[in-house]
């Protein structure tokens, strides 16, 4: 019988494919080799082979580190589905042993996912798989299919994601309230509408910039405007500016916490804001990767348990 030829540029050697879908994650050959357990210099030819079967440079060097090219960008999210239909396969014929699996995920999300999950997220890969790394990727501030592409394993926060076939888990709704520093003017008397638009200056939290949100829009539906003096990429960064001025910003409900531990008072907003809707998404290649389920399932977990022990913040507790 003629055995059957393959077509593709790395032919049968699926081990090229695992060690491009490594290179693509650390962007470093020493990196690589550490994660695959090879020396740097047989990283080195194996990068080789890996640019002569794709007739492009894969990586190159940008200052002191490297970077994908765009063909290299282009291939990442197909390379690790196939790689990770591989693992699936080969962990579907073993016994699934979590502490025997070796894997970068990274999870996309704003700061105090990081904050309030990393902690606990850590510990249990270190009890239950050692051999998992986790990174936390922050938001950023271009829309970018990060879950199709394979930049990001997991979102995890208020999703946004709009690709059609990313699936999305709603956990828990969530709201926002206003903080300022401990002892402001406006935490004395009471808190109107008005007297909220107008009493102090105003900071956005907004990844993208903006100078405009749901509040001037509720706002815009009394007749009334605030003066929002600028905007920060993310809440703990409002959090400090707030401390040391006379600023009045939002944080969530669920993440009230941080505020506090910073000193800085939370209350009820006068408005009828709309719900921040807090979950997962993730691209539907992961859905049979052992790894990734646990992944999830842990995530799942502990926003689970936040959310009931921090249910008295105002948030709407878990989604229906």
């Amino acid at each position: 019988m003629r055995q059957t030829q393959s077509t593709g540029p790395f032919g049968a050697d699926l081990n090229l494919l695992l060690a491009l879908d490594v290179l693509l994650e650390e962007q470093s050959v020493q990196g690589a080799a550490r994660r695959l357990h090879l020396s740097e210099p047989a990283m080195s030819r194996t990068l080789g082979r890996i640019r002569k079967a794709l007739g492009d440079p894969v990586l190159v060097r940008a200052g002191r580190r490297m970077v994908p090219t765009p063909r290299a960008l282009a291939l990442r999210a197909e390379v690790s589905a196939v790689v990770e239909r591989a693992r699936a396969l080969f962990a579907a014929a073993g016994d699934g042993d979590l502490r025997e699996v070796e894997r970068t995920f990274t999870i996309l999300g704003p700061d105090l996912i990081a904050a309030a999950q990393g902690p606990a997220l850590f510990a249990r890969a270190a009890a239950e798989a050692p051999g998992i790394r986790i990174r936390f990727l922050g938001e950023s501030h271009v829309d970018a299919p990060f879950l199709r592409e394979g930049t990001a394993d997991l979102e995890v926060g208020v999703l946004d994601t709009v690709a059609p076939e990313v699936h999305r888990e709603t956990l828990y709704r969530d709201r926002m309230l206003g903080v300022v520093r401990a002892g402001h003017p406006l935490l004395e008397g009471e808190l109107t509408p008005r007297r909220f638009a107008t009493a102090a200056d105003h900071l956005i939290v907004s990844r993208r910039g903006r100078l405009h949100g749901p509040v001037d829009t509720a706002l815009a539906e009394l007749g009334l405007r605030r003066r929002v003096v600028g905007s920060v990429g993310t809440f703990a960064a409002s959090l400090f500016a707030i401390r040391n001025t006379d600023l009045v910003g939002l944080v969530s409900a669920w993440s009230g916490w941080l505020a506090e531990s910073l000193g800085l008072a939370v209350f009820e907003v006068p408005l009828d804001l709309p719900a921040l809707p807090l979950g997962l998404a993730w691209h539907p290649r992961h859905d049979a990767d052992p790894a990734h389920t646990w992944l999830r399932g842990v995530v799942r977990d502990q926003l689970a348990e936040w959310a009931a022990a921090h249910g008295d913040r105002g948030g709407e507790g878990p989604a229906g």
